[in-house]
């Protein structure tokens, strides 16, 4: 809990991108960074400065502590193993892996839109109908 699992794997996506080249790179980067969002988002919702604090996690992760997590009352870097702050590996694994899902179905859907020749965005207005609303009165 308290961040710890996500930087933890943040981490270790990050050291696997370094041993990949091009888009798959980029993607597990992108992905390392998603990772990132739960403890940005539990400093915020702290009232902390999230980059601090994320640069205080990485360092200590960096470190080897692989629990360190945010300490939501004090603003400080803390063992979540020994504070009890836990969360149930099921349920993490699961969100992880179901994360990663709707990343692929996405990506999937955005092959078949380029591929499709389709620009994306909003459709096109008929022919004759490009000025919007008639005037009033």
């Amino acid at each position: 809990g308290a961040g710890a699992p996500e930087l933890e794997v943040a981490k270790d996506l990050r050291k696997y991108a370094n041993s990949l080249s091009g888009r798959e790179q980029l993607a597990v980067q992108a992905f390392a960074n998603a990772m990132e969002v739960i403890p940005r988002t539990l400093a915020e919702n702290a009232g902390l400065d999230p980059i601090d604090v994320l640069t205080e996690l990485k360092a200590a992760h960096d470190k080897g502590n692989k629990w360190a997590g945010i300490n939501v009352f004090s603003g400080k870097v803390m063992d979540a193993w020994k504070a009890g702050v836990l969360e149930p590996l099921k349920i993490k694994t699961q969100a992880i892996s179901s994360a990663g899902e709707v990343s692929v179905m996405i990506l999937r859907i955005d092959d078949v839109i380029a591929s499709a020749g389709g620009s994306g965005g909003a459709p096109q207005m008929p022919p004759g109908m490009e000025g919007g609303m008639p005037p009033m009165g």
